[in-house]
């Protein structure tokens, strides 16, 4: 069975990527393959031996960009363990926006639709901030013991 995809943008098949009229045989090489899968769904034939391949993230932080490679099919999670590298950032502490809205762990890339040099934002977790703040506001509170008491 031949079916041929759909394309948003129309193209004449008769003409080559320089515009030039080409012989027959142009159709055939924008021909798709179709399988039926055993459910009985038809779906287009994968090509073997073709890679997702590794696409690059770009990462904003703010006041700093972060290009960072990764697999085409890797989760937000992997990402954050990659940025967590850059930035010295545990990857529970960061939160990472795409297309406006926070991204769980477990998303995948792709599903989300991020391709290459798209750009992600990273924001460090509000609530772990002020944990951190506080904690170093307690340390120096209680600072290091006094000598004045303490004569040899």
């Amino acid at each position: 069975m031949k079916l041929s995809p759909k394309r948003l943008f129309k193209r004449n098949p008769k003409l080559n990527e320089y515009g030039e009229r080409s012989g027959a045989g142009v159709h055939d090489r924008y021909e798709t393959e179709w399988e039926v899968r055993p459910g009985g769904m038809l779906v287009q034939k994968r090509v073997e031996g073709r890679e997702e391949g590794t696409i690059t993230v770009r990462v904003s932080t703010g006041h700093q960009w972060h290009d960072i490679s990764i697999g085409a099919t890797s989760t937000f999670g992997e990402l954050k363990v990659l940025l967590s590298l850059e930035t010295g950032l545990w990857p529970r502490e960061q939160r990472l926006i795409f297309r406006g809205k926070e991204r769980e762990d477990c998303d995948h890339l792709h599903m989300v639709g991020v391709q290459n040099m798209d750009k992600v934002l990273l924001l460090e977790d509000p609530a772990i901030k002020e944990r951190k703040l506080r904690s170093s506001t307690l340390v120096q509170i209680m600072g290091v013991p006094s000598n004045s008491f303490i004569r040899a």
